[in-house]
């Protein structure tokens, strides 16, 4: 069962996308999701300009949060273009939401909200080390996000972004230590959860894989992959015990 699972681990600490574009720090979107966007973003325009609102992002996120359904997608689709870390709460509450295609716009949205500090020069090294990163630079990719946790201490992409590095390299130690501090300053991080349990499972440590891979499935029910492992966990466990 251990075997099994290990040759099915997938790296899920973030969602590896097909395409990625420069443009304010990194863009982790599809070009499909940008057409998307791009709608939302003059739907949410529209209703700003409709309501006297001020504010595209506080528009959004309060669509996302009362809206009807239709309105709650485009409100998920306008934060992953604009939404800053103030939309990272209801996006969160938003991934328990009754519609699929809600609860999928957010998880998105999530991640492209996690990849903006703020800092246009920080958010240009995560995405300088993504890039080494996914072209197989692994000690220039850490390098580089250790040079992005030294530029902002208090940004969680970057602990989350070097410990998927050393995922990939089976340093799951040292990968653990980043994904604990990226939970210390972000604990709805799903991602560094189900990091976490990756590199337990690495570790053929199979009581704390489960107790990450729970923790992550309790924080994001669309993790599918992850409630695999839960089960598999929990079979093999009963199975051991009898």
């Amino acid at each position: 069962m251990v075997s099994h699972l290990q040759a099915n681990t997938l790296c899920i600490f973030e969602r590896m996308r097909p395409a990625a574009t420069r443009r304010e720090g990194i863009r982790m979107l599809t070009t499909g999701s940008s057409l998307l966007g791009l709608a939302a973003s003059m739907f949410i325009l529209a209703m700003v300009s409709r309501n006297g609102a001020a504010e595209p992002v506080s528009e959004a996120m309060a669509l996302l949060q009362k809206g009807t359904t239709a309105e709650r997608r485009h409100a998920a689709e306008v934060l992953a273009q604009i939404g800053d870390q103030r939309a990272a709460q209801p996006l969160a509450q938003a991934l328990r939401d009754n519609d699929t295609m809600v609860r999928a716009r957010a998880e998105q949205a999530l991640w492209s909200v996690w990849h903006r500090s703020g800092k246009s020069e920080v958010d240009a090294r995560l995405h300088d080390g993504i890039m080494a990163m996914q072209r197989g630079a692994f000690a220039e990719a850490v390098a580089i996000f250790t040079e992005v946790i030294e530029m902002a201490p208090d940004f969680a992409e970057g602990y989350n972004k070097r410990a998927t590095t050393y995922y990939l390299m089976q340093e799951y130690e040292q990968s653990i230590r980043d994904c604990d501090q990226t939970l210390t300053l972000n604990p709805a991080h799903f991602g560094a959860l189900s990091g976490a349990g990756l590199c337990y499972l690495g570790l053929r440590n199979l009581t704390k894989a489960l107790d990450y891979f729970e923790r992550a499935v309790a924080v994001n029910l669309n993790m599918q992959e992850i409630q695999r492992y839960v089960e598999d966990i929990k079979k093999f466990l009963r199975d051991q015990a009898t």
